[in-house]
């Protein structure tokens, strides 16, 4: 299997990653079940299952019989065939994440207090990976790509225009000096949209196939998932909603930084947006203060967001501390003045469900649906 930093093709054809994406959602799961989610003939179906069982990416399990025709095996990915890492940056933490073929948790490590220099934190993410790996027994030639989540949003060339503390990583084109440095193909999204993916995978889109995901952090920004798919937009920024005009506004947005502001302003010594979620108290001074002046732009953001794309849910997430995420929904208003008194349906307002760090998770994603999964983007 070609790991290499140029190999960021599909290692499968077209059909042979419908299938076992179809065995990656359902599995384990009976031939005959493959065949009613594919626009394929059985005869297809089977020979396709045949050789994804000799490349060693399906096994087969126990067999199934079905009335009373013949007993049939039941078919499930081998997790073990193909691994990924998805890596989240943030202001004051990094998340690393090793997954599996089967999209299932290998394990997940956060670094506190990385350096905020980006080749002296990437020195630690590579040595703490190296420590995952040999700790899981994964073999490094098994890992098929990196998927990075960064704050912010993309600009010309390639590069993401990050927050201040971590402007050692932004407006760089930084996949082909990560691609060197990893030796491994490299997948570079906003950490918005990457939590949105791992919240499709791991939360809300159990159950909620058009949702908007919203990364509460040291900024602010959205992630969109739209019938069941990630949606990227043209430049890769969608969900980076304007919701405040430049200026004195742009302090009320309902970014972390400011409620650390407020509270720093009233003696409530807190370092770091991490820090700020370990320790949250609802009934510090200037917790309610920055939730009043918050709350207009984040009514705005919502109802902006139900009215654009009818969601079933709006999940809050990110680093937010939950009891503040609950705080926040109890507090948000869903603008109901409609004629006749009869509004349109309202999506839920939720924490997020994910048992994993969504933004990490999704990023690991990113390799696995570009080379054995994704049928189309939206």
């Amino acid at each position: 299997m070609n790991s290499s930093p140029s190999s960021k093709h599909p290692l499968l054809s077209f059909s042979e990653r419908w299938v076992l994406d179809v065995i990656r959602r359902h599995g384990p799961v009976v031939r005959a079940d493959v065949t009613t989610h594919v626009d394929l003939a059985q005869q297809s179906v089977h020979r396709l299952v045949e050789g994804l069982v000799q490349r060693g990416f399906v096994r087969t399990g126990e067999t199934v019989r079905r009335g009373r025709g013949q007993p049939s095996a039941s078919l499930e990915l081998q997790r073990e065939a193909a691994y990924s890492v998805g890596i989240s940056v943030n202001t004051d933490t990094i998340t690393i994440c090793l997954v599996d073929l089967a999209c299932h948790t290998v394990e997940q490590l956060v670094l506190g207090q990385p350096s905020l220099h980006r080749k002296t934190a990437l020195l630690e993410i590579r040595d703490a990976l190296q420590r995952m790996v040999k700790r899981n027994a994964v073999p490094m030639d098994k890992i098929v790509g990196i998927g990075f989540a960064l704050s912010g949003f993309f600009v010309s060339g390639g590069g993401i225009n990050a927050p201040e503390p971590m402007r050692d990583w932004s407006l760089v084109n930084l996949e082909p000096e990560l691609e060197a440095f990893f030796e491994k193909p490299i997948w570079i999204e906003n950490n918005a949209t990457t939590g949105a993916i791992g919240e499709k995978m791991r939360g809300a889109g159990l159950w909620a196939k058009t949702f908007v995901y919203i990364s509460f952090n040291y900024g602010f920004g959205t992630g969109i998932v739209i019938d069941g798919k990630a949606y990227f937009g043209a430049h890769g920024n969608a969900g980076e909603v304007r919701i405040y005009t430049p200026g004195e506004e742009s302090e009320k947005r309902p970014a972390l930084r400011y409620l650390i502001e407020e509270l720093r302003k009233r003696g409530i010594a807190i370092d770091t947006v991490n820090d700020l979620r370990d320790r949250f108290d609802p009934n510090w001074p200037g917790v309610e203060e920055w939730i009043e002046r918050t709350i207009p732009q984040l009514d705005r953001a919502v109802n902006t967001l139900t009215g654009l794309l009818d969601p079933e849910a709006i999940v809050y997430g990110g680093q937010i501390p939950p009891e503040l995420g609950r705080m926040l929904i109890e507090r948000t208003t869903l603008w109901n003045n409609h004629r006749y008194n009869t509004p349109p349906p309202q999506p839920k307002l939720i924490l997020s469900e994910a048992n994993v760090d969504p933004s990490a998770a999704g990023a690991a994603m990113l390799p696995l649906d570009a080379l054995f999964f994704k049928l189309e983007r939206s």
